[in-house]
C-alpha cells in the first residue's frame, strides 16, 4: 500500500476520489530548518519544493519500509519563495502583495521505494489573482479564517478562493498540492494503483 507522507486534509481527499489506497502519516520532517539550509544552498522555488518532497518521502519510508509519496509546494512570487503564513493578519499582507499580480506554485512528488527515490515530479502552476477590493478581502478572510494557513498561497482553490483569481494556467490537482496524472501512471506501473 502506498504510504503518503503528509497528512494534508486535501491531498488525502485527492487520493481517495481517485481510489488510490494509502494511508497518510506525518512524515516527522524538520520542515523549517531543512527550508533554511535549501533557501541558504540558493535553490530555486521549484527545486526547494523537490527536495522537502524527497525529505518527506525518505522520512515516510523510513518509518514503514513501504512506497512513500512525498508532496511540497511552494510559491514563488517575484523570485521571492513564499511560506504559509503565521497568521491571519500575515495572510493579509501576502495577499495584499499579490493581488493584481502573477505567481506560481510548484507542487512536488518523490516517491521512494527501497530506500531511494524511484519517481519524482514537479508540475509548475502559474495563477493570476484579480485586482479585488479591501472589502472583498475582508470577507474572504473572515468567512475561511484560519484554514488558510495550512495553505501556502492562503488560498483554497476549491472554495471561494477561486474569486481571487483572474487567470490560472496549468494543473488543477497541483494547485491542491498533489498533481495526480503523472502520478496515477507511475503507480500503475508499481501495481500500487488499479490498471
Amino acid at each position: 500500500m502506498l504510504v503518503l507522507a503528509s497528512t494534508s486534509p486535501t491531498r488525502r481527499r485527492v487520493l481517495d476520489g481517485a481510489g488510490v489506497a494509502h494511508r497518510a502519516i506525518a512524515p516527522g520532517v524538520d520542515e523549517e530548518t531543512a527550508k533554511l539550509s535549501l533557501r541558504a544552498e540558493g535553490l530555486s522555488s521549484r527545486s526547494q519544493a523537490d527536495a522537502l518532497a524527497e525529505l518527506k518521502a525518505r522520512a515516510g519510508w523510513a518509518r514503514t519500509r513501504e512506497p512513500a509519496l512525498g508532496c511540497d509546494q511552494t510559491l514563488e512570487f517575484e523570485g521571492e519563495t513564499f511560506d504559509k503564513a503565521e497568521d491571519i493578519g500575515a495572510l493579509r499582507e501576502q495577499l495584499e502583495r499579490l493581488r493584481g499580480k502573477t505567481h506560481a506554485l510548484h507542487s512536488a512528488l518523490v516517491l521512494v521505494e527501497g530506500g531511494m527515490p524511484t519517481w519524482r515530479e514537479v508540475v509548475s502552476t502559474t495563477l493570476t489573482m484579480r485586482p479585488f477590493s479591501d472589502g472583498f478581502l475582508d470577507d474572504y478572510l473572515a468567512a475561511e479564517g484560519e484554514a488558510l494557513l495550512g495553505s501556502v498561497g492562503g488560498y483554497l482553490i476549491e472554495g471561494r478562493a477561486v474569486q481571487l483569481f483572474d487567470r490560472i494556467d496549468g494543473d488543477h490537482f497541483a494547485i491542491l498540492g498533489l498533481p495526480l496524472m503523472g502520478l496515477l501512471h507511475a503507480l500503475r506501473q508499481r501495481g500500487l494503483a488499479l490498471l
